[in-house]
Formats: C-alpha cells, structure tokens, sequence
C-alpha cells in the first residue's frame, strides 16, 4: 500500500491550500515544504514566533475543514 494520497484528495488538498490567506499560505508552505523553521519565517515576515505558530495552526484547521467537507458539484457553486 502507498502512502501517497490519491489524485482526487491532491486536488482537493491544493485547492484547500490555495484558499488560504496569502501570508498565511505562504507562512504553511515554508515551513511544510521549504523546511523552514519558525525561527527563521519569523524573522523573515517579521512577525513574532508566536504569531507563526498561531498562523500554521490557523492554517491546519482550516485545511482540514476543507478536506472534510464534500467535494461540490458543478451545479451546486
């Protein structure tokens, strides 16, 4: 069995994460994709250590609500 997602939940993933604010986005993406740590966002947004942290868990739950939902129809936007 493999541990990547299929294409659907990708889709569904990215566009989840696409729908963030974009600092926010940018904030999730650093640290999940370019290995940032949260030292370094904060000194690079200039935001606090706290406020990074606040930002990822923002983004987390709100991913997370996206890929909960269904998935809509074309008829139902």
């Amino acid at each position: 069995m493999s541990d990547d997602p299929d294409p659907e939940t990708l889709k569904r993933m990215e566009g989840a994460v696409r729908k963030l604010p974009r600092l926010r986005r940018e904030i999730f993406l650093a640290a999940r994709l370019d290995d940032m740590s949260y030292v370094e966002i904060a000194e690079r947004t200039g935001l606090t250590v706290r406020d990074v942290e606040r930002e990822i868990a923002r983004a987390l739950v709100s991913i997370s609500r996206r890929m909960d939902r269904k998935p809509r129809r074309w008829w139902r936007r």
